[in-house]
């Protein structure tokens, strides 16, 4: 990062966000893969066993998105963002439809950064009254 990117407020967690926002809202996944190491691993609240626990690799995060873009129809708005030398942590709200049937949530990421690099992510739901009928 330079100097006159600190001076203007945007952080790797700035731009790790919204690479992860493209990603999700409109199926970009360029920005995102290339912000990515390639031992990426990450975690995400589902309610399907096969996406419970920690998720390796690009491919697989290409294949949330995938998934995720079927179901979601959101927009992503990033309203807190913290970070030190090694993670970021941006709490967002998400908002749009999920099966068809109006969405509204409050989420956090947290990155780890290794190398300027998004090394990992978790994300944390603020509701999960959502996921009852999909269990």
């Amino acid at each position: 990062m330079t100097d006159r990117q600190e001076e203007f407020g945007v952080t790797r967690s700035s731009r790790a966000f919204q690479a992860f926002r493209h990603a999700i809202e409109e199926g970009s996944l360029t920005e995102f893969l290339l912000m990515a190491s390639d031992d990426l691993r990450f975690a995400v609240p589902m309610p399907f066993v096969e996406w419970k626990g920690m998720q390796y690799g690009k491919k697989r995060f290409e294949e949330l998105v995938l998934m995720e873009r079927e179901a979601l129809a959101v927009r992503l708005t990033s309203l807190l963002e913290l970070e030190d030398a090694n993670h970021g942590i941006v709490v967002f709200s998400a908002e749009g439809t999920l099966n068809g049937a109006p969405y509204s949530n409050e989420l956090t990421i947290v990155f780890e950064f290794e190398n300027e690099r998004i090394r990992s992510f978790r994300e944390y739901v603020g509701s999960t009254q959502y996921m009852l009928s999909a269990e």
